[in-house]
């Protein structure tokens, strides 16, 4: 690759106020703006060193931070990066952003910029990069476990493997081409092994599944008609209060949602409106959504007698138990809890937990995670199927071919800008 001229610098901490502000420059720039910034010779490569920042121009004291010193390629973006960890006030993080704007050959990082050098320069392949913002996002054990296994290479290892056996298999077929008079014999190993190589690449697929659920995570939808406790038993099982809870039937007219960890597997609560026939023609779409969320949705918790809409399981809940007397717990497939007393909810949030380890076993992290993953994984099976077929030695090797190039798409060996663009674009300024 060649290397990036400009010099981009960012927060890569979250927004001030913050105990700490962590602040990356990256490219040939940064060494002198580290210089220029203390006054300084380079610290030590990867020491801490406590300086005086000032201002270039002003020559005012910005502040007093540890700096580091990461010379390329031995550093994340694999160019010359330096890092400044300063306190995190507004008025520190802004005055060292300033400063670092007004050197010449320096330039704010776009999103994603830091991550998108690094696979630019071979520190990381796009799973990687794809798993690393996957990390970024991590609200679960299940998400965070997932995310280390991709950020350290598992399916990379796997399709560069996978890629060598293929290029191995290309050589031998093409050789019976080049010595055609001879006795054909790469042509059957190479059909056996091209079948050896198909099971395993359909084996991964399998986890494709299981890694999107993870990455996703499940949803559950609240439903049941007016004023029968589902904003109540929703903000009871968020455990804060985010939907509006009064004694009007209606209140609730638009979906809710909350994040929610079920043992360490990510799930989405959705507070829906009362399902009724409603005139009014606001209430009424909120109703129809209601009913769309509730049919596409992994589990409805409903309240109420009448049958639940949609969803691949449900669970009825009695609600308002303090108000009936009912003893609180699950029977015969109904959960009897109170929202108001918190009576019945452990057993019924331990019920969830359980579910939802039903939903998505947990054991070793998907190999697969990503649908464009398992889009080119389908699509080198696809070819090899065709490499299997094929008698001809010349469309056998185009069809091996082909499947070589659907893997280098996985780990973006082969892929177009517009792509890497979409990939990137989802990490924040400072990564």
């Amino acid at each position: 690759m060649m290397p990036d001229a400009t010099t981009i610098f960012a927060l890569s901490s979250g927004l001030p106020p913050s105990g700490v502000a962590v602040l990356r420059v990256s490219g040939p720039g940064a060494g002198p703006a580290l210089t220029r910034l203390t006054g300084r010779p380079l610290p030590p490569p990867r020491t801490a060193m406590l300086r005086s920042i000032v201002h270039p121009r002003t020559q005012h004291l910005l502040d007093s931070a540890l700096v580091l010193w990461f010379p390329g390629p031995a550093s994340f973006t694999g160019e010359d990066v330096a890092e400044l960890h300063a306190h995190g006030g507004p008025a520190v993080v802004a005055g060292l952003l300033e400063a670092l704007g007004s050197l010449p050959g320096l330039r704010p990082a776009e999103p994603g910029e830091f991550t998108r050098r690094a696979f630019r320069r071979g520190r990381l392949d796009l799973t990687q990069v794809e798993a690393l913002a996957d990390l970024i996002t991590a609200e679960t054990a299940a998400q965070r476990d997932q995310a280390l296994a991709g950020a350290a290479g598992r399916l990379r290892q796997r399709v560069e493997a996978w890629r060598s056996e293929l290029l191995a298999l290309m050589a031998d077929v093409e050789a019976d081409l080049d010595f055609a008079d001879e006795p054909d014999v790469a042509t059957p190993r190479a059909r056996a092994a091209v079948a050896a190589l198909a099971h395993d690449i359909a084996q991964a697929l399998g986890s494709a599944h299981l890694g999107e659920r993870v990455r996703a995570g499940l949803t559950i939808a609240v439903t049941g008609p007016p004023n029968a406790g589902k904003s109540s038993l929703f903000n009871a099982l968020a455990r804060r209060d985010v939907a509006i809870v009064t004694a009007v039937p209606g209140t609730t007219r638009d979906i809710l949602e909350v994040r929610l960890d079920l043992g360490g597997v990510p799930a989405t609560l959705l507070d829906t409106a009362g399902l009724h026939e409603s005139a009014d023609p606001v209430e009424a779409l909120g109703i129809a959504r209601a009913r769309t969320r509730a049919a596409a949705a992994d589990l409805v918790l409903h309240l109420g007698p009448d049958p639940a809409p949609g969803g691949r399981t449900a669970l009825r809940v009695v609600s308002k138990i303090d108000e009936t007397g009912a003893a609180p717990g699950i029977r015969d497939g109904v959960a009897h809890v109170s929202a108001v007393t918190g009576a019945g909810l452990a057993e019924l949030e331990a019920w969830l937990v359980a579910w939802a380890g039903r939903e998505v076993p947990q054991g070793e992290p998907a190999l697969v995670t990503h649908a464009r993953q398992a889009h080119w994984l389908r699509a080198a099976l696809a070819a090899l199927a065709e490499a299997e077929r094929e008698a001809d030695a010349v469309l056998k090797a185009e069809a091996l071919r082909a499947a070589a190039h659907a893997l280098g798409r996985i780990t973006g060996a082969i892929d177009p800008e517009d792509v890497l663009g979409a990939i990137f674009a989802r990490f924040c300024i400072g990564k």
